[in-house]
């Protein structure tokens, strides 16, 4: 495949402010119209078609599922035309989408009409914005994930009282309508801005020391790489979204009572200060070092929930951890690729590793379900653990494989494909599924 992006030489600070800060805009307009609002929207929508709500979420969570299958192709237009094209026609089409949706006559055409918007919506969110940065930024790139991660944090924060004081004045279809006009009149300019950057930057050069894959055994060992990471990240997955959809009925069920309220609202802050004190305090850390502690932390957030309940005091470490986890995969979901693979090919790589995280955040909520059901409580909840801890083991054997150096942030935040020579050589569940999707993808 021939890469048509990257850059070719650094670019200005002021210029890196302007990418992070607009894809930053861009990444909260994108969560917020795309997904957090629908939770908001979704009592209208059923009142409006005739649907229960339980099938308005059973639409959305297919839509989900339909969005994350697109991601390898996805990832392969954007390393072939470049992030900023992709994404400016992302801007159109979750315009059009979300006019579509609005404008749906009866149930089958919202439902397509979700569709519509989930698969646009693999055209503009974390999936291509993380390539995006590659792309433009070069080996800054990683750094500059952090920031955007932090700054994205925000958009359930914004979007859901946002979407409630616009549904106090309007329809949920015309709700719709403002938010496709936000797409075309603030994320289009942006997208085709990045567009102009990338395409400026011009073809990637190779990087010194990247090893070819010249030969079967360097080609088998990059495959191995790739499954093990996309393993490890899809347990991680698992573990995360099947505890979001549970984790205050849980919590309520081992005898806290109103205090799992204030337990699970510590969860949104922790996930931010994590990606905070990653910014600033982990320049020199390892992704993949980064990616065994944010797989290792939910399962001992676990172990102290189930060891220390009902204290209180253990519930809220809980969160904390649990949080930090959360906060720090979203990072590192997008740097451990870059770390291992390079720029080539990054998109396609991130595109089929998103694609099977997504799936095993849909079904887990249900499986979890199972267990529950099944096995009991407590049960349950170290089953849950050890499927973490699992997720942890598998990156330590990905840095077993590629030495202790893979993956460095030095103070410049030089990283990527020249790591390339160590890694070649060594509610209802339908409804709570869909909202846990919604918050993981973030």
């Amino acid at each position: 495949m021939a890469e048509a992006t990257g850059a070719a030489g650094p670019i200005s600070g002021r210029q890196l402010l302007g990418v992070v800060a607009g894809l930053g805009l861009t990444q909260i307009i994108g969560y917020g119209t795309l997904y957090y609002s629908f939770s908001i929207l979704a009592a209208g929508m059923a009142a409006d078609i005739g649907w229960s709500q339980d099938a308005v979420y059973g639409a959305f969570s297919a839509a989900l599922l339909a969005g994350a299958l697109i991601g390898p192709r996805c990832g392969r237009w954007v390393d072939r035309h470049g992030a900023g094209r992709v994404m400016a026609l992302g801007s159109v089409a979750a315009a059009a989408a979300l006019v579509a949706c609005a404008v749906a006559p009866g149930p089958l055409g919202l439902a397509l009409g979700l569709v519509a918007i989930q698969l646009a919506a693999s055209f503009v969110l974390y999936e291509v914005a993380f390539p995006a940065l590659v792309q433009v930024v070069g080996f800054g790139a990683q750094r500059s994930i952090t920031h955007l991660t932090l700054i994205a944090g925000f958009a359930s924060t914004l979007f859901w009282p946002a979407t409630a004081a616009l549904q106090d004045h309007l329809t949920w279809r015309e709700v719709y309508l403002v938010f496709a006009a936000l797409h075309l009149v603030l994320c289009l300019p942006i997208h085709l801005w990045l567009r102009s950057l990338v395409r400026a930057a011009g073809p990637a050069a190779p990087s010194a020391g990247v090893v070819p894959e010249s030969t079967g055994s360097q080609r088998q060992d990059r495959r191995v790489l790739l499954i093990l990471t996309t393993t490890g990240f899809s347990l991680a997955g698992f573990v995360s979204s099947a505890m979001l959809v549970h984790m205050v009925p849980l919590l309520g069920a081992i005898g806290l009572g109103a205090g799992s309220l204030l337990v699970g609202s510590l969860f949104g802050p922790a996930q931010v200060l994590s990606r905070f004190l990653t910014m600033t305090a982990g320049r020199r850390a390892s992704p993949v070092g980064l990616a065994i502690v944010a797989s290792g932390l939910p399962p001992l957030a676990l172990g102290l929930l189930l060891l220390g309940a009902p204290a209180l005091a253990a519930a809220l470490g809980f969160a904390v951890l649990f949080g930090f986890g959360s906060g720090l995969n979203s990072i590192v979901r997008g740097t451990v690729p870059l770390t291992l693979f390079g720029r080539a090919g990054y998109a396609e790589r991130l595109g089929w590793i998103s694609s099977v995280v997504h799936i095993a955040s849909a079904l887990a909520p249900f499986l979890f379900a199972a267990m529950l059901e099944r096995l009991g409580g407590t049960p349950a909840l170290w089953l849950t653990a050890g499927i973490g801890g699992l997720a942890a083991l598998v990156f330590v054997e990905i840095r077993r494989r590629t030495g202790t150096a893979a993956g460095r942030v030095d103070a410049g935040g030089a990283t990527g494909d020249a790591v390339q020579t160590a890694g070649s050589n060594g509610a209802s569940r339908f409804r709570r599924a869909a909202l846990t999707a919604c918050l993981h993808r973030r």
